[in-house]
């Protein structure tokens, strides 16, 4: 006979799997309610990461709800393009062409033509009393007979030089201010950090390509570049100068090199042309151009202490005749040699004469032109005494000499 027993092994777990059915969609339905219900608590805490991208409507704007909380993710493009776009467009407009027009005799027909002797860029800088001022290169306009400026919008304006220097390659011009609407705003180079936002604008390759734009870094402060400037061979100069990555070609000589701020960091100068050699470009920094412009502005030429001498070091002269010529002590390494004295100069009246060699002046030591030239101009003015020791026959010398003013 069959029977039903209700306690056995079988029964019990079909019984047992039953009892655990519902509590366990019970429980999960109202877990799921809890976490919803407390998740906006969690993300006001910033307890949980919550990201929301906001979509936008058929207007292209974002949609506004303001039961929406948490760390809102909009999809907008913003970086520093934006920044360099706005900068660009405020800067452009004072920065201008330079042309330089030379005239030319016609042998054949008595008369003379004018030609164009090459094309830099500008900088107004100033305007005042009708007048605007352009800072350019000196060798942009050297050997100019007449000057013209190209504005943004193409419009040319006859310019007149006010001074130029050849040691720092600046060039100061003028012209009427009617037409001229901006004014680059100066900024300064003496807390440039390197690898900070550069950007230069000028006219490379002349102004087909008229307020051509690069961008990069600077890439070093206070290099010292050497310049010849007779062709010689021989370094007259160093001039101090930035370096960029920016892409500086010819015709953006005399430009503007700025910074992330859009003020006036530099002017462009100089580009080492060699195929082995890119990224490498050289702006005057605007600290060390502005006393010159100043002085341009006001006397058309930059008043520098002149002693009146032609002076080489003494590398350029073989070490035998050291001994022979000049009768230099073992002891002394270098100095700077004279090869001719102008009459009349500081200089003769002080008493040197050819084959002095120069070792100090006020007691620093000077073994080249460029030593000579620096002192001179970064540390002396027109009027101040200079002490300048020197050997002659092998006999060490000293002299005062009461420095003139270079015409």
């Amino acid at each position: 006979m069959g029977y039903y027993d209700d306690h056995s092994p079988a029964t019990r777990q079909k019984k047992h799997r039953r009892r655990w059915v519902m509590p366990t969609i019970v429980g999960g339905i109202l877990g799921a309610v809890l976490v919803l219900l407390a998740l906006p608590a969690l993300v006001q805490t910033e307890l949980l990461p919550y990201d929301i991208t906001i979509p936008e409507d058929e207007s292209g704007l974002v949609q506004d709800d303001q039961n929406l909380t948490g760390n809102t993710t909009k999809n907008v493009e913003l970086d520093v393009k934006t920044q360099i776009t706005d900068v660009v467009e405020k800067v452009t407009p004072s920065v201008v062409g330079v042309v330089n027009i030379q005239s030319q005799e016609n042998f054949w027909q008595q008369n003379n033509s004018s030609h164009q002797g090459g094309v830099g860029s500008g900088v107004i800088y100033k305007k005042e009393d009708g007048t605007a001022y352009v800072v350019t290169n000196n060798h942009v306009i050297e050997g100019a007979s007449e000057i013209e400026v190209v504005l943004a919008d193409e419009t040319r304006i006859k310019a007149q030089l006010v001074g130029s220097d050849v040691f720092t390659d600046l060039a100061v011009l003028k012209m009427p201010s009617e037409q001229v609407k901006h004014v680059a705003e100066l900024g300064s180079s003496a807390n440039l950090k390197v690898g900070e936002p550069a950007i230069a604008i000028g006219n490379p390759l002349g102004l087909s390509f008229a307020g051509s734009v690069t961008q990069g870094i600077i890439s070093g402060k206070e290099r010292a570049i050497p310049q010849d400037f007779n062709g010689d061979g021989l370094d007259d100069w160093q001039a101090e100068v930035i370096q960029t990555d920016a892409a500086i070609n010819p015709g953006n000589s005399g430009g503007a090199l700025i910074n992330i701020d859009g003020q006036l960091i530099g002017i462009n100068s100089m580009k080492i042309a060699q195929s082995a050699v890119e990224g490498i470009g050289f702006a005057i920094p605007i600290d060390a151009a502005e006393p010159i412009i100043e002085e341009l502005e006001k006397h058309g030429q930059v008043n520098r202490p002149y002693i009146g001498v032609e002076a080489y070091g003494l590398n350029e002269v073989p070490t035998s005749e050291w001994d022979s010529t000049l009768n230099l002590p073992e002891d002394v390494e270098g100095g700077l040699y004279i090869r001719s004295i102008r009459q009349m100069s500081p200089a003769a009246k002080a008493g040197l004469e050819p084959l002095d060699v120069i070792t100090e002046l006020d007691g620093e030591p000077v073994e080249n032109i460029i030593d000579l030239r620096k002192y001179l101009y970064n540390e002396k003015d027109p009027g101040d005494d200079l002490e300048i020791a020197y050997y002659r026959d092998g006999e060490r010398n000293t002299t005062t000499i009461t420095l003139g003013s270079q015409e």
